[in-house]
């Protein structure tokens, strides 16, 4: 049942973690483990590493399959373990509002490092093996090794890391790890089994958003929802749903009018609208008026 999301710069130890964790959950609690590997769904689809970073499209695919694997294996017997930068917090939101559909507890992994010292260990591919020798380790780390080229390390450990941040509800509990600390495993276990989930309608019942915080809910609600109709357009689904707002559809017959610059003008218009009319309702309730919003809008 839970999700274990791992998120950090390259060559910080994600994977290190992520098979750090899947020993400790099956030998110290005889848990089923599944490891969800970037760097293997990039090989599964086809593409190299370092242009898969430099193609939005190409990149776009990867998380769409990343996301439908986790889905997938989320259940009640499975501990699921997502290894990649997951850099995005829009799309760490959207995995948070897909385990919280499935009952699952989740946390996130936060892996830091220097950023000069990461450099030298991609260059010398030292982030192949990280001293692990069983078979998860080899198919996980074998597979992808070429180092980073500077513009792609670059662009996600400065340009484009948004970093996790625990006052997130999404990105708590959060558990932030150098390369020579002990992530406190124990910890991990208690979070993910000693704690009840989330109900799917928890949202509902949030206190209305204070003035400090409701443009950034706001904006992060909207970029969430609009990045998960583009995403379905891409997959060609006949009816786009959403797991955090039940209830709430988008016909897909509108979507041949549906490109990233209209949605990006409509949701730009809906925020001008919204903070003017709705700055005392709470996030649930935001989210569902922009799904209605871009129902009428589409249709009219």
């Amino acid at each position: 049942m839970p999700l274990i999301i791992i998120c950090g710069t390259p060559v910080s130890g994600k994977t290190t973690r992520a098979i750090q964790l899947k020993e400790f959950f099956e030998k110290a609690h005889n848990k089923h483990v599944e490891i969800v590997s970037e760097e293997e769904a990039i090989l599964k689809l086809g593409y190299e590493k370092n242009s898969t970073y430099l193609d939005f499209q190409k990149e776009k695919r990867v998380r769409g399959y990343l996301k439908s694997e986790v889905i997938r294996l989320i259940n009640k017997d499975n501990v699921v373990v997502l290894d990649g930068s997951n850099y995005i917090k829009g799309y760490r939101y959207e995995l948070y509002c897909a385990s919280k559909a499935s009952k699952s507890t989740q946390c996130t992994i936060y892996t830091i490092r220097n950023h000069d010292d990461a450099w030298k260990d991609n260059l010398l591919q030292i982030n192949k093996k990280e001293n692990y020798q069983d078979s998860t380790a080899d198919n996980l780390n074998g597979t992808n090794c070429e180092p980073y080229t500077e513009e792609v390390f670059n662009a996600l450990t400065k340009l484009r890391f948004e970093e996790p941040n625990p006052n997130n509800r999404w990105d708590s509990p959060l558990f932030t790890v150098q390369p020579t600390d002990e992530l406190d495993l124990e910890a991990v276990y208690k979070v993910l089994f000693e704690k009840k989930p989330p109900p799917p309608n928890m949202s509902t019942q949030n206190p209305p958003l204070s003035s400090t915080n409701f443009l950034y809910e706001l904006d992060n609600v909207t970029q969430a929802i609009s990045k998960h109709i583009l995403d379905s357009k891409q997959l060609n689904l006949d009816t786009v749903k959403f797991p955090d707002y039940p209830g709430c559809e988008l016909e897909m017959g509108f979507m041949n009018m549906v490109n990233p610059q209209k949605l990006l003008r409509l949701r730009r218009q809906f925020l001008t609208y919204a903070k003017m009319n709705h700055s005392n309702e709470d996030a649930n309730k935001i989210g569902r008026y922009f799904i209605q919003y871009l129902n009428k809008t589409l249709t009219d």
